[in-house]
């Protein structure tokens, strides 16, 4: 996964902070935005939907930056239409959003809520009312409570019951959907989720989250065999990783990388593509876990033909062995936790990187996503790319003109978006076949376990009265969409 990511002899000449202006992308490349149910929905008991694990997280003291939770959100689901409409006055061509599992199945499992299904029909026909292509992600993090009650996502049974719940979303929406991802970042549910404990369900088990990491994995594969079944319009597949992309540092940089890109990158990367699992990884574990609970023929199962691999990027990490002298840097840029997201390479140093910093911690660094791109074509040459997120969180400040307008001068997410787009086509221009660019996020959002404190929007949502205002980021990438080439900064 790393071995090109030091090489820069090849890369396309331009600015080199990366930030070019002028660069036109091909006929085809389709660009959007993204978000995710639990994140902007709000809703949290109407209609029927169940209680997922995030709404457990958030409501449980001290879990939550401020004691947020995601029970209004952004009242997307109220406010649907006005949503849609300002979806199609940015040009957006794609719409990149998450169905919660809770609204379709309450429990996780059983028959379907109809209800929940309708919101999502309604959704996706709006979308293409107004010329907008659907990609849908059936997974992004809010299991039912009910099925982590049974085990979660370290229970074989959460998996079987995600390939019956990818069933029943195909048989309605399986003529209309133009691409479908299975899941979102598995690593994060996995790791953060049942090891670190940063992430619902907030369990701090190394073993616990490798099994999570295989049931994840499984419960892809069963979806995509359950879907390829039911729809009718001949959409793609793929799944969205959030690949990370490790720098050595020193004479124990390249086997800190090893071990790392082992459990963030191979562990998904194998299974899925090339139907193994890493040995060296299952030697690093063997003390954890002994992979038992992989059986036999999940293997095949994992590995179904994929149209798209679907990759998320916001920075990169430089990693080290840890000597054992003095306190072990740890700069993963997931946040203080009480276990770790790191199980079997917890001697790995995460060294803190020279900024800028996006509001995140996160340091921005657009040559990391050339890289990863480059790095993912020279490995999968014949598998499609598209960026599914990249965006950035600033501290916004709202003005408001003489004449009670608000705007969001946000130049930071600019130039943010101006690099990176200028990385995605270097990538391009090095002959990566990347098929689109979903923006994180559409709107400001809950923000996981830092609540409504970090905004990612192009749009900002004022919380009190939900007003949507596009931010001067939103114009800039209207313009983009628009002309299909980078627009100059004013």
């Amino acid at each position: 996964m790393t071995q090109h990511l030091e090489e820069r002899d090849t890369r396309t000449m331009g600015d080199p902070d990366y930030r070019d202006t002028g660069l036109e992308f091909p006929a085809g490349f389709v660009f959007g935005s993204a978000t995710a149910s639990y994140q902007i929905e709000g809703a949290h008991d109407a209609d029927g939907r169940g209680p997922s694990i995030w709404d457990t997280f958030s409501h449980t003291e001290g879990k939550v930056f401020n004691g947020d939770t995601g029970d209004v959100a952004c009242d997307h689901y109220n406010r649907l239409d006005e949503d849609l409409d300002l979806m199609q006055d940015l040009g957006l061509e794609s719409y990149r959003f998450s169905i919660a599992w809770p609204r379709i199945q309450p429990t996780g499992r059983g028959p379907a809520n109809e209800a929940g299904l309708a919101f999502y029909e309604r959704l996706v026909d709006g979308l293409l009312a107004r010329g907008i292509k659907p990609i849908v992600t059936l997974y992004h993090w809010d299991l039912p409570q009910a099925l982590e009650d049974d085990g979660g996502w370290t229970s074989r049974a959460t998996a079987l019951a995600f390939g019956d719940y990818a069933r029943i979303v195909g048989e309605r929406l399986g003529n209309r959907v133009a691409l479908w991802t299975t899941l979102n970042e598995p690593w994060c549910s996995a790791y953060l989720g049942y090891g670190s404990g940063a992430h619902a369900p907030g369990r701090t088990e190394p073993a616990a989250a490798l099994a999570a990491v295989h049931h994840l994995n499984l419960a892809h594969g069963l979806a995509v065999s359950a879907l390829r079944k039911v729809v009718t319009n001949n959409p793609d597949f793929a799944i969205t990783l959030n690949l990370h992309v490790f720098r050595p540092d020193g004479e124990t940089g390249p086997e800190a990388v090893r071990r790392v890109d082992g459990l963030a990158n191979r562990l998904f990367l194998d299974p899925v593509l090339n139907g193994t699992y890493p040995q060296d990884v299952l030697d690093d574990t063997a003390e954890i876990t002994d992979w038992s609970f992989v059986q036999d023929g999940d293997l095949e199962l994992i590995r179904q033909p994929l149209d798209v691999l679907g990759v998320n990027y916001y920075s990169t990490n430089r990693v080290r062995m840890w000597d054992g002298e003095g306190q072990k840097e740890s700069s993963d840029g997931h946040g203080a936790a009480t276990g770790t997201a790191w199980p079997g390479a917890e001697n790995v140093e995460f060294l803190q990187q020279p900024g800028p910093y996006t509001d995140m911690g996160w340091n921005i660094d657009p040559s990391g996503l050339e890289d990863l791109l480059v790095s993912l074509h020279d490995q999968f040459p014949e598998l499609p790319l598209m960026i599914t997120e990249n965006g950035a969180a600033f501290p916004d400040t709202v003005e408001v003109d003489a004449d009670g307008a608000r705007r969001i001068h946000d130049v930071d997410r600019i130039d943010y978006l101006r690099r990176h787009f200028t990385a995605a086509h270097r990538a391009v221009a090095r002959g990566v076949d990347l098929r689109g660019y979903q923006v994180w996020s559409l709107m400001d959002n809950f923000e996981w376990g830092y609540g409504y404190s970090k905004r990612f929007g192009i749009v900002h949502v004022d919380y009190d009265t939900f007003e949507r205002t596009p931010k001067d980021s939103s114009r800039w990438y209207a313009q983009l969409i628009r002309d299909r080439r980078i627009p100059p900064v004013d």
